[in-house]
């Protein structure tokens, strides 16, 4: 069977899905520690959490494999790659610089400087990655694809140990991606995790190597799907790939850990792997067996995917700006006198969370009613 360019509401519930658990792990609650799978692995290791973000990626090369835009020239095509990139790069960017202004320790405000803000992050990483792998998609056929990969994952590892410091190449600090983000970016232009003086940017310019074949793993996918159609061979061949993927991940791994924060080549093949497999499983619910019942809440993120995640961002740095009282936010105000108190510990903190993912849910619920799907 061939379905080529027929849209599938499972690649769309796919990427709601991301969107919705990503807000959920991106706002805890405050006053008590996460559930440990909520949370990102420390270094080394895989949690549930660490599967978000690179699904994001997984969900951008499906988009890209159902585009059907037409160029009227090369010029046209990389005009409109070049754009959407730059804007979602500085969205990103002026996400990570908001609100601007920050609160003293004399309760006066102050404005950010520009040379202290933060040049990449997760939109950032999501621009590039879509610039990257448009570019290749473009001028490549499958097979160079799965080539070019190949060269990514294997050349990303022969980096780190190449020019990373000795004995330390896959530490924090003695990392190549650290050494060129200091380089070429600064200290001060980098992620400072809980603010310490110490710079590491787990979306650094390197590890954006392999992150793209996140969105080319994606892309293969979605063009798969489109020519073979909703049938249980679709589903099989998805589930090998997967299978083949995962068995390499994990032997790799003896040698080149899986880490999420240094986005390692394991981690690459173990992320997509597993998207293949949740992928599998709802194409067998929702396009074979035809399950719809609950897909139309994850639809309401998957129609506005950028707008509600950055939606979400932005209100929760408003919440935490937001002063109640005296060196009390409202983020922390609404956690200790409602959900810490209604549920004390890691499960206040969880409803907290899903509390917020509901509300930006209601602003998207809101832009589909009306039709308004924000594209770049």
């Amino acid at each position: 069977m061939t379905a080529t360019n027929e849209r599938f509401l499972s690649l769309d519930i796919f990427r709601g899905l991301t969107i919705c658990f990503m807000i959920i792990v991106n706002s805890a609650g405050w006053g008590a520690p996460s559930y440990a799978p909520l949370d990102h692995a420390a270094w080394f290791g895989f949690t549930p959490t660490d599967l978000v973000f690179p699904s994001f990626l997984f969900a951008v090369g499906n988009a890209l494999s159902f585009s059907k835009t037409k160029y009227t020239s090369d010029a046209a095509f990389l005009s409109k790659v070049f754009k959407r990139t730059l804007i979602i790069f500085l969205l990103g960017y002026l996400m990570y610089w908001f609100p601007f202004f920050h609160r003293t320790a004399d309760g006066s405000w102050a404005f950010n400087p520009i040379s202290h803000t933060r040049i990449l992050g997760v939109l950032q990483r999501i621009a590039l990655c879509y610039c990257i792998a448009a570019l290749l998609i473009h001028y490549m056929q499958g097979k160079g694809l799965i080539a070019i990969s190949i060269a990514f994952l294997l050349g990303y590892w022969a980096l780190l140990y190449l020019f990373g410091e000795p004995g330390q190449e896959l530490t924090r600090l003695g990392n190549a991606g650290t050494k060129l983000d200091v380089l070429l970016l600064g200290n001060d232009h980098l992620y400072h995790e809980g603010g310490g003086p110490v710079a590491f940017d787990p979306e650094g310019i390197l590890s954006t190597l392999p992150a793209v074949v996140n969105v080319i793993g994606g892309y293969l996918a979605g063009i798969f799907i489109q020519q073979k159609g909703k049938s249980f061979e679709t589903i099989a061949r998805l589930l090998i790939a997967a299978a083949v993927l995962l068995f390499i991940a994990l032997f790799w791994a003896q040698f080149f850990p899986l880490a999420k924060k240094l986005w390692t080549s394991t981690f690459v093949l173990l992320t997509v792997g597993l998207d293949l497999v949740i992928l599998s499983l709802l194409i067998y619910a929702i396009e074979i067996k035809h399950w719809k019942r609950g897909t139309g809440f994850f639809l309401v993120f998957g129609k506005n995917p950028l707008a509600i995640y950055l939606l979400s961002e932005l209100l929760f740095v408003t919440f935490l700006m937001i002063m109640v009282q005296p060196h009390t936010s409202f983020y922390q105000w609404v956690n200790q006198f409602f959900f810490q108190k209604l549920l004390p510990g890691p499960l206040g903190s969880l409803a907290f969370a899903v509390s917020f993912m509901l509300l930006c849910w209601l602003v998207g619920y809101w832009l589909h009613k009306r039709k308004i799907y924000i594209k770049i």
